[in-house]
């Protein structure tokens, strides 16, 4: 769900900023470890194998042994067949009992499951502090998403005292590593001088990495952008064409944006605009305006 509470003074239209991320999917949450004997890794292989194929049975039986004998791969990806109900009944307790083995043994998305589950509630009591918890376990080691959740936790004063800043630290972190909806989020707080001083330049930067993968968000801020000359000199088409491409990726507001836009435009200013968008979704988003 996308949370819209930005108002600008000259503008009814809201900047939304994403929620948190989930990552509860089936994945190996690990290289085979040291911790692996022989027998246990080709144990593992056979049930993952056994996966892929959809005999969910045979890879049962392959690794409740190894979770039971303390393999934090195997307690994880065991956390990931009771939470999307593969081979079992879906159990949010028994997951959330599988992750948190692996978790204690450090593992790193066991850990950032763990805090989502703790942020949404899922087999356990709804409990901010210890998502965020989980989530600083698995941040401290590198994980983009973790860190990304963590700066949504501070951004919101979730489970800790509200903290833009610290916010902004998380969101960077997240944002070097590629995470889009990071790259996103940290525009948002430059455009509105949250936790950093307000620079549209910079906004402007993460945005556009964000747009680039093709986040709606990011693209409708770039509208709002040239329409208001933030940083930019305002334009129309290219506030058109930024608004077209994020309703085209599913944005619930930039459509009606656009045509706001267009009702300021002539003609072929909207032919151009709408030229422009083809181009740019054409190209991936490498030949974006003029």
């Amino acid at each position: 769900m996308l949370l819209n509470n930005h108002a600008e003074t000259v503008s009814t239209h809201t900047i939304p900023e994403a929620t948190g991320m989930t990552r509860i999917t089936f994945a190996i949450a690990t290289v085979l470890s040291l911790a692996f004997t022989p027998v246990a890794a080709q144990d593992f292989q056979k049930g993952l194998a056994a996966y892929q194929a959809g005999d969910y049975a045979t890879t049962l039986q392959e690794w409740i042994p190894s979770a039971e004998a303390g393999d934090a791969v195997a307690q994880y990806n065991l956390g990931i067949m009771y939470y999307n109900g593969k081979g079992v009944p879906q159990d949010y307790a028994e997951a959330f009992k599988w992750y948190r083995l692996a978790a204690d043994q450090g593992d790193a998305d066991a850990q950032y499951n763990l805090g989502v589950m703790y942020e949404k509630g899922q087999g356990v009591p709804q409990d901010y502090a210890e998502a965020v918890k989980c989530y600083r376990l698995a941040a401290d080691q590198g994980d983009a998403s973790s860190q990304y959740n963590l700066g949504n936790m501070y951004r919101q004063g979730k489970g800790v005292p509200q903290d833009y800043a610290e916010a902004v630290k998380w969101y960077r972190l997240a944002a070097d590593q590629g995470t889009v909806q990071a790259q996103s989020n940290l525009g948002f707080m430059y455009h509105k001088g949250q936790g950093v001083p307000q620079d549209y330049s910079e906004a402007v930067k993460w945005y556009r990495l964000a747009a680039d993968q093709g986040n709606a968000n990011a693209q409708s801020n770039l509208g709002i952008i040239y329409e208001y000359g933030n940083s930019v000199l305002q334009d129309n088409v290219m506030a058109h064409m930024w608004y077209n491409i994020a309703s085209a990726n599913g944005h619930g507001k930039a459509a009606e944006w656009r045509d706001e836009r267009a009702g300021e435009m002539n003609p072929a200013d909207i032919s151009k605009a709408q030229a422009m968008a083809r181009e740019c979704m054409g190209s991936g988003y490498k030949k974006c305006g003029y």
